[in-house]
């Protein structure tokens, strides 16, 4: 019974983790687009490719665990992909 709880326990950990990182690559791109650079800049280029593997190799690493469910990881990369397209759209229309 404990090491049950313990799994679901590090599965609630590893999707709560996961999804904190998502949101911190959404803001430091939403910071970096209203304060540095334009979505044209080879920079944010560079820092929105970086940050969304490193979110993927964690996500994959996770799923290889059998932490979180291969749909969780895709879903919350569409969500991130999402996020940051709109944004860009916003800085676009600006």
């Amino acid at each position: 019974m404990v090491a049950s709880e313990t799994k679901v326990d590090h599965r609630e950990k590893a999707c709560t983790l996961l999804q904190a990182d998502a949101e911190k690559i959404i803001k430091l791109i939403q910071v970096q687009m209203d304060h540095l650079t334009m979505p044209q800049c080879p920079l944010y280029e560079e820092v929105l490719d970086t940050q969304m593997f490193g979110l993927s190799r964690q996500i994959d690493f996770a799923v290889r665990l059998g932490l979180v469910e291969e749909k969780f990881g895709r879903d919350l990369l569409d969500s991130v992909e999402r996020k940051l397209s709109a944004l860009h759209e916003a800085s676009m229309n600006k």
